[in-house]
């Protein structure tokens, strides 16, 4: 088929399919930095069990495959008697290991802060979590724009996972599965969703660009 043909046939589940992963891509998001806060919280405070803990949680979900993940949730936890639907399942395997990627690079940024900052701040009587709050997380925010809008565009890719269940509506990628299924999109169908995914990453790269040349310390 060929673009024009797809795109008369196909153009609202199309739209239907890229707003799916916008909305897929914003609640990982969410999820993962709120949870790669918390972990990186947890990976300097005094207490060293939870220091240990926060780096075993980093290890083990920065280096297990999405569809593996996705499997379990799917297909094991009701073995538990604990059944998500396919939604949830993919917003949390797209969330737990951008969250172990996003600890990495506030931690990063942690370390461009001046030892003397923080000394400064125990000397005025700040407590570890107003430290935190206060000055550390602010400025490895400010220093890890670049690097969370990578990882904003690779949770937009790791969202695919969804094609490995039944969503509906679909996804970009779960769309053109389902046209070469039940017609001969062949790759045309994957050029459409190709320039679709390429177009909303320039946006999201040059937002990103934008925010960290407005809040990027200079030293």
């Amino acid at each position: 088929m060929s673009i024009s043909e797809l795109l008369s046939s196909y153009g609202d589940k199309y739209v239907q399919a890229l707003f799916t992963t916008w909305k897929l891509t914003a609640g990982c998001f969410a999820i993962a930095f709120v949870i790669g806060v918390l972990i990186t919280i947890i990976r300097v405070c005094p207490i060293r069990p939870l220091r240990v803990a926060g780096d075993i949680y980093v290890q083990i979900f920065r280096n297990i495959p999405g569809a593996s993940l996705l499997i379990v949730l799917v297909y094991a936890l009701p073995y538990l008697n604990v059944v998500l639907s396919y939604y949830t399942c993919v917003l949390i395997a797209a969330s737990l290991i951008p969250s172990a990627f996003c600890s990495e690079y506030l931690m990063s940024g942690m370390n461009t802060i001046a030892p003397g900052q923080i000394e400064a701040a125990r000397s005025l009587g700040l407590t570890f979590l107003q430290i935190i709050r206060k000055i550390v997380i602010p400025q490895a925010l400010r220093s890890s724009v670049l690097p969370l809008t990578n990882l904003l565009v690779a949770i937009m890719l790791t969202t695919a996972l969804a094609s490995q269940v039944p969503l509906n509506p679909r996804d970009l990628t779960g769309l053109v599965a389902h046209i070469n299924t039940h017609a001969v999109g062949g790759v045309t169908a994957f050029l459409i969703s190709a320039i679709l995914y390429c177009a909303t990453a320039v946006v999201i790269g040059q937002i990103g660009n934008r925010i960290d040349k407005k809040v990027r310390i200079l030293r």
